[in-house]
């Protein structure tokens, strides 16, 4: 991939304030672009307030003003919280086309230089973050003002008080022992104990509206997964069609057309003389608000399946079963 106008860019600030004049021709020749390009770049540098001066001539070109040097880097924590989680979260669902080596090395010396307050805070953001796997969409970064104390609050075992909007629009102020936060499928998600209703949630970030760590500490689950966690929260999430099949392969394999966060999938015991790979059968349970979807995927696994529940399920399935025969028998148009 070739360098972005932006990377060169930088490269001509480098190149510039390693000292002296530096011709044109030289420098389209170490940014590997024609002269024009090189004076669009140095009046962007220019537009940025970097004093770049111009010597003209037949050795003219490009310098620095004397005793320029590159600010210190200053990020304040919504600055700094959003290029970390960059790097990380960049890293892990394959969008950066750095390498790993080199988005660590970035990660590191952004660290070095940061206030020891902010380091500590973000080291426990870092800490506390999951991801599904395999990754899912890109989530967009949450508030740092809701982030950062729940984050720090799953570091240090810290309950913490929320003010959460429901998905229907009701709202309440709760209680948590978080244990995780966890980036799932274009959403953030913290996992905890509620204290409010004595049972354990997720709760999405987006509709947490304040966020305050309480005094004391508390002790969180042994070999706690926070990913598993929201994945099976979010596939027994309550909806109004419970369904149960059993579907003949891997746990793997169906979980391909149908991920952890949609369906519960469990392997069953093979019969007796059994090949385990290719006679292996699975039961898989699911909560949908729609049921229109599923005959689409279930005819895509291109596997026998068998329907438990529910009857309406079945009308589906021969419905979609007779559109693709009568589809099939037609002739093409003259």
């Amino acid at each position: 991939m070739p360098p972005r106008p932006l990377a060169r860019v930088l490269t001509l600030l480098e190149l510039l304030q390693s000292g002296g004049l530096r011709t044109v021709s030289e420098l389209a020749d170490r940014l590997n672009v024609d002269e024009r390009t090189v004076r669009r770049y140095a009046q962007q540098l220019v537009d940025l307030d970097v004093p770049v001066e111009s010597v003209r001539g037949r050795y003219g070109g490009y310098r620095l003003a004397p005793g320029y040097r590159m600010p210190p880097l200053m990020l304040s924590d919504d600055e700094a919280l959003a290029v970390l989680l960059g790097l990380v979260a960049g890293r892990r669902s394959g969008l950066t086309v750095a390498t790993d080596t080199a988005s660590e090395t970035a990660a590191a010396k952004i660290r070095r230089v940061l206030p020891e307050r902010l380091r500590r805070r973000l080291e426990a953001v870092l800490g506390s973050l999951a991801f599904t796997d395999p990754p899912g969409s890109a989530a967009a970064a949450p508030e740092p003002a809701i982030l950062l104390p729940i984050a720090d609050a799953v570091h240090h075992h810290r309950p913490i008080s929320i003010r959460y909007t429901a998905g229907d629009g009701r709202r309440s102020e709760r209680t948590l022992h978080p244990y995780g936060v966890v980036a799932h499928a274009g959403k953030w998600y913290v996992t905890a104990a509620d204290l409010s209703t004595g049972e354990d949630r997720n709760f999405r970030l987006d509709r947490i509206t304040a966020a305050r760590t309480l005094s004391g500490t508390f002790e969180p689950p042994l070999g706690i997964d926070a990913a598993k966690r929201v994945l099976t929260g979010l596939a027994t999430a309550p909806y109004r069609h419970e369904v149960t099949l059993r579907i003949q392969g891997t746990a793997d394999r169906i979980h391909t057309r149908l991920p952890a966060g949609i369906a519960l999938v469990a392997e069953l015991p093979s019969p007796d003389g059994a090949d385990p790979v290719t006679e292996r059968w699975c039961r898989v349970e699911l909560r949908a608000d729609r049921l229109d979807w599923l005959p689409a995927v279930l005819a895509s696994m291109d596997r026998p399946f068998v329907i438990e529940r529910p009857d309406e399920l079945r009308g589906l399935v021969e419905a979609f079963a007779e559109r693709l025969a009568d589809l099939a028998r037609r002739s093409p148009p003259l």
